[in-house]
């Protein structure tokens, strides 16, 4: 892998890489219709591993972000189709002076199921990241996503002391917003340890879920996978959508109890059991 230095001296003029995918059903099995890439950015021949669902895998060839790049990625689902979403690694974003890295996912679903559901991404010390998600639902769409930061290399000893990172998530419907979530992390604010911020734990998980009722949270709360390992999270419910936070100290124990909730909440959503992308146990 190469070090953090040598990524960005590679591509001090930084990189514009953009993705492009449409899902649409075609006869008995949701298809990757539409595929557009330019720069280093693109997917994996598509899986069916259960049938319908199209399982897809979005692969970044440098292995890591720098201070200039841009990543911008478009997504569609269209009527009736089902799609899933992941990465087979961690995503990186390396260090950077001062120049800031950009994400950004858009998703338009229509009448369709999707999960996004990316492997974590970790954030190096001295990175300075912008993100943003955002998704368009309607009523008859069901939608599932995680992202699980890692700020800093706990295991070298590497905290995220300084640098910045930008999250943001949106979910609307139509014209009205069910959800706006922006959050500043500063690697050298207080909140970083802090009881009312991430208490010194260096990761942190978002996981959401649309179109949600009470009854649905009442019985996420009750799981017994969601009560170990000293990872701290909270479920509530806003105007339809499930947020659940969780941080801890290593990214496994957030990716655990996600996956947990992941196996309740897609048959009472999608009224399909849950099929672990096979990427993931490897």
């Amino acid at each position: 892998m190469a070090e953090a230095g040598a990524v960005e001296s590679a591509s001090a003029s930084g990189w514009l890489a953009e993705l492009e995918l449409g899902f649409a059903l075609r006869r008995d099995r949701t298809a990757l219709v539409h595929r557009r890439h330019s720069g280093p950015l693109l997917v994996q021949r598509p899986f069916h591993p259960e049938g319908e669902v199209c399982h897809v895998y979005l692969i970044h060839p440098p292995g890591g972000v720098v201070g200039g790049d841009r990543l911008d990625i478009r997504i569609a689902a269209a009527p009736g189709s089902h799609a899933l979403v992941t990465t087979p690694a961690a995503g990186k974003f390396y260090r950077s002076a001062v120049r800031e890295a950009r994400q950004t996912v858009d998703i338009e679903l229509n009448r369709a199921c999707f999960e996004w559901l990316p492997q974590e991404t970790i954030f190096y010390r001295d990175a300075h990241v912008r993100t943003l998600t955002r998704v368009r639902v309607d009523d008859a769409s069901r939608f599932i996503a995680w992202e699980v930061g890692c700020y800093g290399l706990t295991a070298r000893d590497e905290p995220f002391s300084s640098g910045r990172v930008l999250q943001g998530f949106e979910i609307w419907n139509g014209q009205q917003p069910l959800l706006h979530d922006h959050l500043r992390l500063d690697g050298a604010d207080d909140m970083m340890k802090a009881r009312w911020g991430l208490a010194g734990l260096p990761v942190l998980g978002t996981l959401l879920a649309y179109p949600m009722k009470k009854e649905d949270v009442a019985v996420l709360r009750e799981l017994d996978a969601l009560n170990s390992d000293g990872a701290l999270i909270g479920l509530t419910l806003v105007d339809g959508v499930l947020v659940c936070r969780c941080v801890a100290a290593h990214a496994d124990a957030v990716k655990r109890r996600f996956v947990a909730l992941w196996q309740q909440l897609r048959p009472r959503l999608m009224g399909r059991a849950a099929s672990a992308p096979r990427i993931w146990a490897t």
